[in-house]
């Protein structure tokens, strides 16, 4: 199970960081991805 969460948030990781522009934008997508993997884990 941890596994699984654990790839699905490196896959949105890469994939909103691939998307993002800007630093600004980095930080906000990093943010909601571990928002994403706290409400996963709960």
């Amino acid at each position: 199970m941890r596994q699984t969460v654990a790839l699905v948030l490196a896959g949105l990781l890469l994939s909103s960081l691939a998307a993002c522009n800007t630093v600004k934008g980095a930080g906000r997508d990093i943010q909601s991805v571990g928002s994403a993997g706290e409400r996963a884990i709960h």
